[in-house]
């Protein structure tokens, strides 16, 4: 039999590769209690399905919340060449672990990811290795501003990065000249770390003269964001070009990207939202070093009441890790940079059960916002021929996150003693079961490359049976 064959009849005959059942599913339509059924990888079926159609694998659901998969869209794996810190495979199962099903991952490696040739490398680095669906972004710089355009085609790149400060060499593209001819080369939307790199320098005498972590975000202030994200929004607006600024970590910022929503998406993290100065430097040290830095109350509150007012698009980790031997190192030596992907749905399921924002907006945050905003094809909702990826949860579980729970290479997490309402319990990754009852599943990474509206088609389909199926 062939596999359309084989596919054709389990749907004519309703049998599943897997069904979920029992659950309280997040559809478009809200909050349903119905189940979900998965053939080749995709969803084929929603509604009262049990005891309707068979299948050869179930979960039970029952008391648990069944969400689009997370798609964490700021991850810093640190491979090629940095992979003391992390990996993708860590990375990816750290990821799973804590119910995110497709991850964005950074170009900050070594050596960087400016070229179709680094994009592939780490494409292949991933195959067989990951556990979650993954791609890649592409680093804009003055070496490769011309060849944009065809590099955020690629199969597997799901953009072009720039960091207008906090990065050096290639990968450090501060100057207007150089910005505007990014801008100008590729047509997706453009992902920005903004920070004004020239305040920076000026500003960095500060720490180096009181050594103090506590006046990192005195040295790192409001306005040198500010006036970075001012300046890449009117050199968009110049050029046309959409833009995503990433971590925003300011209320001025919040303020100027409101009236600019017509071009301009916008992320926020876990650690802006839960963390917040100057009790996070006082207790946890360099351990809470980031940039943009985690800022005083009143920035935390203005990111809050823009989730709220929906000025806020995307929640990402910027998972970030560095061994806790370089972060000891004397500040500001001390490297910035934290974990991240394992733990940014537990927080944000804690922010639901204190009453911070709906599951429903969670779930526009984190899945159907990303897939959204990036044109993945398949992803962010539980809809018929949609990707089977789900996230799992139980909305009244109570867990302590530890250090030991991490899977991070570096192993340590800025949230280590601290309890938490709501956690992942299954994920599920295009109908693949990989981790149940909080534990991997015992099952290889299936990982995948991802797919982008009009760009190149993925050498390795997503399921060969329902490929051929539809052509």
């Amino acid at each position: 039999m062939t596999a359309v064959n084989s596919l054709s009849r389990r749907l004519e005959h309703r049998h599943a590769d897997l069904l979920v059942h029992g659950g309280t599913v997040l559809t478009p339509n809200g909050a349903e209690c119905i189940d979900v059924a998965c053939v080749a990888g995709r969803i084929v079926a929603l509604g009262n399905l049990h005891g309707h159609w068979s299948a050869d694998a179930a979960l039970d659901a029952s008391g648990l919340h069944v969400l689009p998969g997370v798609i964490d869209s700021q991850v810093h794996f640190r491979e090629p060449g940095l992979t003391h810190k992390e990996d993708l495979e860590a990375g990816t199962r750290g990821a799973v672990l804590g119910g995110v099903t497709a991850v964005f991952e950074m170009p900050n490696t070594n050596p960087l990811t400016l070229w179709a040739q680094d994009l592939q490398a780490k494409l292949d680095a991933a195959r067989g290795r990951a556990w979650c669906d993954h791609a890649f972004y592409s680093g804009g710089s003055a070496v490769n501003a011309e060849h944009l355009a065809e590099l955020e085609n690629l199969s597997g790149c799901v953009g072009v990065k720039v960091f207008m400060g906090s990065s050096f060499g290639d990968l450090l593209a501060d100057d207007e000249s150089v910005l505007r001819r990014i801008l100008r080369h590729g047509r997706r939307r453009l992902a920005v770390h903004a920070e004004d790199e020239a305040r920076l320098r000026e500003r960095k005498a500060i720490v180096e003269a009181s050594c103090d972590v506590g006046q990192h975000p005195l040295w790192r202030d409001e306005a040198s964001a500010l006036m970075a994200t001012q300046r890449i929004v009117r050199l968009a607006d110049e050029t046309g070009r959409r833009l995503h600024v990433l971590h925003v970590s300011t209320a001025e910022e919040m303020a100027f990207l409101a009236g600019h929503k017509h071009r301009v998406t916008v992320e926020v993290t876990p650690h802006h939202l839960s963390l917040f100065a100057p009790e996070c430097y006082e207790r946890l040290g360099s351990l809470a070093q980031m940039n943009p830095p985690v800022r005083e109350r009143r920035h935390q509150d203005a990111l809050w009441q823009s989730i709220r007012d929906g000025a806020v698009d995307v929640i990402g980790s910027d998972h970030a890790p560095h061994t806790l031997e370089e972060k000891a190192l004397p500040y500001p030596q001390s490297p910035s940079g934290m974990t991240g992907v394992q733990t940014l749905l537990p927080l944000m399921l804690d922010h639901v059960h204190a009453g911070r924002l709906s599951l429903q907006r969670l779930v526009d945050l984190t899945s159907a916002g990303p897939a959204r905003i990036f044109g993945i094809e398949g992803k962010g909702r539980i809809a018929l021929g949609y990707d089977a990826d789900l996230s799992i949860v139980d909305l009244h579980g109570r867990r302590t996150i530890r250090n030991d729970w991490i899977a991070s290479r570096s192993g340590w997490t800025p949230y280590d003693g601290a309890s938490v309402t709501g956690w992942p319990i299954h994920t599920i990754v295009r109908g693949h079961v990989v981790m149940r009852d909080e534990v991997l599943a015992g099952v290889s990474p299936e990982g995948r490359p991802l797919r982008f509206l009009g760009a190149a088609v993925p050498t390795q389909p997503l399921d060969d049976r329902w490929e051929r199926s539809i052509t």
